[in-house]
């Protein structure tokens, strides 16, 4: 087990029944975390929990079906957290989705109506209902994944990207809040964003062997990523973008 940051941090993984979630919790819980994940999938939730389990054994690994489009659920799940562990560390957003078009004009607003469910409400609820607790941390972290289309839309995209940029002012408006909290001795805790082009796994790889999925960030090393975020201190984060592809 490890013995560095996150060494006994308690940390809340939101969407940790897809395959980043599954190898947030792998890495979390290696590197000595209390991981508590959530999902509107029970089953994928329970498999994603007993995995880490079992990969780490003594890792405190436990899952929670949660309602994230409903505010007070997501805010009941944030104080059985802290209740059942005494704090809350961090808050690992990797709630996704994904619409598009062949072109701007025929662009779907049904696209942009699931999108900002999935993209933006689910970031506005866990962020308040989390924020709190984070701040009364000696290490909060709410990380959010995000895309590089949000900040270079292409015209297919217009939904998926306006979602994602919302999602990353609204994170970046929370950082400001982290920054006001520390006053002269800067932020004890921070809001970062993590930037992917896209994402892959063993599992898309296995279902495509041809394709290359250049510049695709695989799961696994954003896992690492998010775990070297509570690696840096938070006024180096807090706030900021952090690139796993080129800038566009």
């Amino acid at each position: 087990m490890g013995n560095g940051a996150l060494e006994g941090a308690v940390i809340a993984v939101a969407g940790a029944g897809g395959p980043a979630g599954q190898a947030a919790l792998l890495r979390l819980a290696e590197a000595g975390a209390i991981v508590v994940g959530s999902d509107n999938d029970p089953e994928r939730l329970a498999q994603a929990v007993d995995a880490a389990r079992y990969a780490h054994g003594g890792a405190t690994v436990t899952g929670d079906t949660v309602d994230l489009l409903d505010l007070n659920s997501t805010r009941d799940w944030a104080t059985r957290v802290e209740k059942e562990f005494g704090r809350v560390d961090g808050l690992v957003h990797l709630v996704g989705g994904w619409r598009g078009s062949e072109t701007f004009t025929k662009t779907s607003l049904d696209d942009w109506d699931l999108l900002e469910l999935l993209l933006v409400r689910t970031v506005q609820h866990t962020s308040l209902a989390f924020h709190e607790a984070l701040q009364r941390s000696d290490r909060g972290r709410y990380v959010l994944i995000s895309a590089a289309g949000a900040s270079k839309p292409t015209a297919g995209n217009a939904a998926y990207a306006a979602a994602k940029a919302a999602a990353e002012a609204w994170t970046l408006a929370m950082g400001d809040y982290f920054r006001k909290a520390g006053g002269e001795q800067g932020p004890t805790s921070a809001a970062a964003i993590l930037v992917v082009k896209a994402l892959v796994h063993d599992a898309m790889r296995a279902d495509r062997p041809n394709a290359k999925f250049a510049g695709f960030t695989d799961v696994k090393d954003l896992a690492e990523a998010i775990a070297g975020v509570w690696e840096k201190p938070a006024a180096e984060v807090n706030g900021n973008r952090l690139w796993l592809t080129e800038k566009p």
